[in-house]
């Protein structure tokens, strides 16, 4: 029996690689965006629907859910949509912070609220998120990024019980840097002169080299949505497994110190 998949955030990136993975498998896929018109790859594959939300507007969303289930019998929901803020706290404006935190961690709660009464009734189901290693572990100049990842981790696992009443999955899926315009159109930099040389060795350390294909973290996503296991969290690719090993290993405060003396160097005090 073919499944279904919602999936938001879908026009690029993540989402979209993931669109078009579960097509691929016999999937049909629902792929939510702001910008439905403006796609033009999803929109010639078949069993893929594309719709219009803004995970930022809850009438919207409410909207678009109600239209879903009485069309499709819903298996999966990924919430996707989010995208990053980088710099320092005094840098960003409280528009830009109200923005963070409606879209990656409001617009996720929004959705998943949307869908459980559906898949409570149906007792079957999985929401799927997608956080980030900075939601397990952090870098400096990150603060709200990581306080909306962060956020995501613990009211997952928080929210697994009481969806598991109800048989109803829960996991995240926690990449590291992922070859795609999250550098760029998905990213948001707030710049402060006082913190102008921090940056700039931030963005060294970004380097792209240890960024992994997209399709490599669709595969985990797709992954953990067939894989039957009751596994909360999915630490996506080589770069972030690294990561969060060493920071197992060394013990969360060496693992800050650490990271501190990586990019900042001499300009700790």
């Amino acid at each position: 029996m073919k499944k279904t998949i919602f999936i938001t955030g879908a026009s690029s990136g993540l989402g979209k690689a993931t669109a078009k993975l579960f097509q691929s498998k016999g999937w049909d896929v629902i792929a939510t965006m702001r910008s439905p018109e403006r796609e033009t790859e999803l929109s010639k594959l078949e069993h893929v629907t594309l719709l219009e939300m803004d995970v930022t507007k809850p009438e919207q969303i409410a909207e678009v859910v109600k239209k879903v289930i009485a069309a499709h019998d819903v298996d999966i929901v990924f919430n996707n949509a989010g995208y990053g803020l980088v710099g320092a706290l005094e840098a960003v404006s409280d528009e830009q912070i109200v923005r963070q935190l409606d879209t990656n961690l409001l617009g996720v709660i929004r959705v998943t609220k949307a869908f459980v009464p559906y898949f409570r009734e149906k007792k079957a189901g999985l929401f799927l998120t997608t956080t980030s290693i900075g939601g397990l572990l952090t870098f400096p100049l990150d603060s709200l990024y990581h306080a909306t990842k962060w956020a995501l981790e613990g009211w997952s696992e928080s929210l697994s019980y009481e969806l598991g009443l109800h048989n109803i999955g829960i996991k995240t899926i926690a990449p590291g840097g992922i070859k795609t315009d999250f550098a760029g159109a998905s990213l948001d930099v707030a710049q402060h002169p006082a913190y102008e040389q921090a940056m700039g060795k931030l963005f060294d350390l970004m380097d792209p080299k240890n960024f992994e294909p997209v399709e490599w973290i669709a595969d985990v996503v797709y992954e953990a949505a067939t894989d039957g296991k009751k596994q909360l969290r999915y630490v996506a690719g080589e770069f972030a497994n690294q990561l969060f090993a060493r920071r197992l290993e060394i013990g969360a405060e060496a693992a800050v110190k650490e990271m501190n003396t990586l990019v900042f160097g001499e300009l700790v005090n």
